[in-house]
């Protein structure tokens, strides 16, 4: 240990006189995009094994569909549970907020654990049927990556953020061998700053992941297809009502994975387990379709054949008949939200990425299907369900560009560029007036913790004002009199007497120019009362703790206020705030984001 700490303090002292800090930090970028990369191969590579090889068993029931399918989903919940309380021992559930909190208010900092937790426990979950995504917790993972990398070699928190970046997208890159769309997910979904410092870090980390995939896997893409046929004018109406679908089920996505996991949240710990892993063996034995991340089927679909969709099934018998087609398509779409949830809820670890994915695409293959089903001119159902797993990702994870470039990457071309386009525009016009935020900064920006690329707006909502509250103000007794006033003038420094009751709540504030005439006049000392001398103050005076911040910049700037009286929600005395710390304190914030 000691050889290797001389080594690590050498090298560190050879780097910073030898290496310039632009240039190290692009060779760890592309080291952070290696190891990323090399993670989401295996992570996807043993995942797909263990799916291929449970699924090969099969026991029948009396009405059809495969038995061991209710039982797997169990084993990967209770496994991922022992292996999150015994070996982990802290909560990881999606992965993509603690990295959004790091960044908005931890520095950049993630503990050395995430860069396997995430990564094992996800595998345990999907590769047991978990229905859920591999993408957020590979992300998380190479986020984990990036920062600790960028921690152990000493470099400063905008690189260290720089590189957990990097991680991000490097894992992205790798999964779906679309370096383009890992950069994109990093500015869009960590709100990364498009600037010449972060873009060539981001890129070489994003390309290098996807040579580690190529190099492993080979050239095969993850939705190997080309484009049918050329898209025309006349069938952009088409997809126009393709965006509006696309924007009512990410809406229906977004509220019922929030409810469902907010349900198993309230419910008593020891029934969660039990009652979400039934529940999801329930509906994956109904809907087969919903084991592990699905991305089978949805391959199948943009082949042509729906034959995965009834692969051990109860309803494979009504395969033929196209409306028992849709109305099977449309209930995996409404359930596969509840099976996302359930999982998450009931103790699984995954992500809502890849199900965001594979709702877009049924939707997509839905609506098509429905409209040649009705005589409209034909549509390509491939084409559609392409463009609608982009537009479902916009509208769950605003991210509008990285699922364009994604779909795009991912197909090998193009030619569905304005498909893409317009349908994501759509769905995004149509979800932003309902959610603000993407399904993973929604929590956080509810709690004024998310970093934004409004640097004003964030430096306001993150700044934390309890550091600001001065509490050097000699304070007075309702009960008190003049002499007892007097003696406060003597000891204090400031001209402003807070007016507290017997048990510290706050009643008013006496200020020095009221009282001026009054203190030299000994005759009245005993029989005036400090509580006939108040300051008469209105609800613009004071702010509560739990008051927003930008609210109380809001007081200072409305009423010209130089000082604001803080209290807590209970109305006990805290303290002031002063108008000039308080903005010198903004401009020192947004001085160190504007660094970053």
């Amino acid at each position: 240990m000691i050889a290797f700490r001389d080594i690590y303090k050498r090298f560190i002292v050879w780097r910073k006189r030898h290496v310039s800090d632009r240039a190290f930090l692009l060779t760890l970028s592309v080291v952070v995009g290696l190891v990323s990369g090399l993670a989401a191969v295996i992570l996807k590579s043993l995942v797909h094994v263990t799916n291929r090889w449970l699924l090969q068993f099969n026991i029948p029931t009396f009405v059809g569909g495969n038995l061991l399918i209710l039982v797997y989903p169990a084993i990967g919940i209770l496994l991922t549970i022992l292996f999150v309380r015994y070996v982990v021992k802290g909560h990881i559930g999606h992965g993509l907020p603690s990295v959004l909190f790091s960044l908005s208010r931890q520095n950049g900092v993630l503990p050395a654990r995430n860069m396997y937790s995430s990564l094992v426990a996800s595998t345990l979950t999907v590769a047991f049927g978990g229905s859920v995504g591999l993408e957020a917790p590979i992300a998380s993972t190479g986020s984990a990556i990036g920062s600790n990398i960028g921690r152990f070699f000493r470099l400063s928190v905008h690189d260290v953020k720089l590189l957990l970046g990097c991680g991000a997208a490097g894992a992205i890159a790798g999964i779906f061998k679309a370096p383009i769309a890992g950069v994109l997910f990093v500015i869009e979904v960590f709100m990364f700053d498009m600037t010449a410092t972060s873009i060539l870090p981001l890129m070489l980390s994003a390309v290098s992941a996807s040579t580690v995939a190529y190099f492993l896997m080979g050239n095969e893409l993850q939705f190997a297809f080309t484009v049918v046929g050329e898209v025309g004018i006349s069938q952009i109406p088409y997809y126009i009502v393709l965006g509006v679908f696309c924007a009512a089920v990410s809406l229906y996505f977004l509220r019922v994975t929030d409810r469902v996991e907010s349900w198993f949240a309230k419910m008593r710990h020891a029934y969660r387990a039990p009652v979400g892993a039934l529940a999801l063996g329930v509906m994956i034995f109904l809907f087969p379709p919903l084991f592990g991340e699905g991305y089978g089927f949805l391959t199948g679909l943009l082949n042509g054949s729906d034959d995965l969709l009834f692969e051990h099934s109860i309803f494979a018998q009504w395969s033929d008949n196209n409306w028992v087609v849709l109305a099977f398509l449309l209930a995996l779409i409404l359930v596969k939200a509840v099976a996302t949830a359930t999982t998450i809820g009931c103790g699984g670890v995954g992500g809502t990425f890849g199900p965001s994915l594979i709702i877009g695409g049924i939707a997509g293959y839905f609506v098509c299907m429905f409209s040649n089903q009705l005589g409209l001119p034909h549509q390509s159902t491939a084409n559609f369900a392409l463009v609608g797993m982009a537009a479902v990702m916009t509208g769950v994870m605003h991210a509008p560009f990285m699922a364009i470039f994604l779909i795009a990457e991912i197909t090998g071309g193009y030619a569905l560029m304005v498909p893409l386009l317009v349908a994501s525009s759509v769905t995004y016009l149509c979800v932003s007036p309902f959610e603000r935020h993407s399904i993973y900064a929604r929590k956080l920006a509810e709690k004024g913790d998310l970093l934004t690329h409004d640097k004003d707006s964030s430096a306001w909502k993150l700044m934390d004002m309890r550091k600001l509250i001065e509490t050097n103000f000699v304070v007075v007794r309702e009960k008190d009199t003049l002499r007892d006033l007097v003696e406060a003038i003597k000891y204090s420094r400031r001209n402003v007497f807070p007016v507290l009751s017997d048990d510290d709540h706050f009643l008013g504030v006496i200020l020095l120019d009221d009282v001026r005439n009054i203190i030299f006049c000994p005759e009245r000392y005993d029989d005036t009362f400090v509580i006939d001398l108040m300051h008469p103050i209105s609800e613009g005076d004071i702010v509560r703790i739990s008051d927003p911040p930008d609210e109380v910049v809001n007081k200072f700037q409305v009423g010209n206020r130089y000082n604001l009286i803080v209290i807590d929600d209970d109305g006990f005395y805290l303290g002031f705030l002063s108008r000039a710390n308080t903005f010198s304190a903004y401009r020192r914030f947004v001085s160190a984001l504007s660094e970053e």
